[in-house]
């Protein structure tokens, strides 16, 4: 019987991780793929290139080569694939229900991001209430703060911080802005225990919305929230309000969020994600008011090595006792093969 094979689609860049992918070499055929865009890798597939792979290693930064893993691309990968195990907490590169249909399990990495990407939203929150991103244009300017000047921004304590989804970072974030002395208010799906939700009080959507004074974004991009905060959610929010965003930029329409802030609904905003990134829509660039970050929300070294090892941890259970160690929740209650 020949030997299962893995799948390396991305790079892993922790030596010590590298280490721990080349120890799997014992348990399978170590592969990666040739292929440097998304028809080049279906030509891979239907190839027989790939016959006997049973898990695939995929990063985000994958994506540019397979683009996105919907129903089209499920449908040429080989037979033998069990097993997708996805370097990142948000998935929403990957069709769920598509891979579902073909019998193929799906992991993600859903803690090891929480304290990076907080430390973010963290950053950006003050930026936007200290308006500390227009300063920092008019010092490229050389004109020190700014011709007219910046006006005052605001301080965190005492105001009322509003997350919306309060999964792991959520929770995490709001332990870290209450060193500030902020008031967190959260939604979700679900009301949390009052273990988990820690003395943060559960508020229906729009209420968030119409009384907090930051609202920071921290929920899965999936068909539901996509653009859950558009025209109409702006208009019910507070004039001059702050919105931070970690999470996906296809939870915010851009395209709306730069008429509020035009109008002055928005006065300053964090982002770190974006709807078509690597591309930024004009009038946030444009806007010295909007505090911009390349996707750096999990780019610390403490963090890519805690992914990568977690993720591979996934693969090495894939293949050792054919299970993933954490599947994502939609496929909680599938069954093994």
């Amino acid at each position: 019987m020949p030997k299962a094979r893995v799948l390396l689609l991305g790079e892993i860049e922790n030596p010590s991780a590298r280490a721990s992918w080349e120890s799997l070499s014992s348990l399978a055929e170590l592969s990666t793929s040739q292929s440097i865009n998304r028809d080049e890798f279906f030509q891979e597939c239907r190839s027989g290139t790939l016959d006997d792979v049973v898990a695939v290693y995929r990063t985000f930064s994958s994506f540019a080569v397979t683009g996105r893993w919907d129903e089209e691309l499920f449908k040429e990968l080989p037979s033998s694939l069990k097993f997708v195990c996805h370097n990142g907490a948000g998935y929403d590169q990957i069709d769920i229900a598509a891979a579902t249909s073909h019998s193929i399990h799906v992991s993600n990495v859903p803690t090891a991001v929480d304290d990076a990407t907080a430390d973010t939203a963290v950053f950006l929150i003050l930026s936007a209430l200290r308006k500390y991103s227009s300063p920092i244009f008019a010092l490229r300017r050389h004109e020190w703060r700014g011709v007219p000047p910046v006006p005052l921004g605001h301080d965190p304590e005492g105001k009322v911080l509003g997350i919306l989804g309060m999964g792991g970072i959520g929770r995490n974030l709001k332990k870290k802005m209450e060193a500030f002395s902020m008031k967190v208010q959260y939604h979700n799906r679900n009301k949390l225990s009052d273990e988990l939700s820690a003395g943060a009080r559960y508020v229906e959507f729009e209420e968030l919305l119409k009384t907090s004074d930051v609202l920071s974004l921290n929920l899965p991009l999936n068909a539901n929230t996509r653009h859950i905060i558009s025209t109409s959610q702006f208009a019910l929010m507070k004039p001059g309000v702050v919105i931070v965003n970690t999470a996906r930029g296809g939870v915010m329409d851009e395209a709306a969020l730069v008429k509020a802030l035009n109008d002055g609904t928005v006065t300053s905003v964090g982002l770190d994600v974006y709807e078509e990134e690597p591309e930024i829509h004009s009038g946030l660039v444009k806007n010295e008011n909007v505090m911009l970050l390349p996707h750096l929300g999990t780019n610390t070294v403490e963090t890519q090595t805690a992914m990568e090892q977690w993720n591979i941890d996934n693969v090495r259970t894939a293949l050792e006792v054919g299970k993933l160690k954490s599947p994502v929740s939609e496929q909680a209650d599938m069954p093994y093969n």
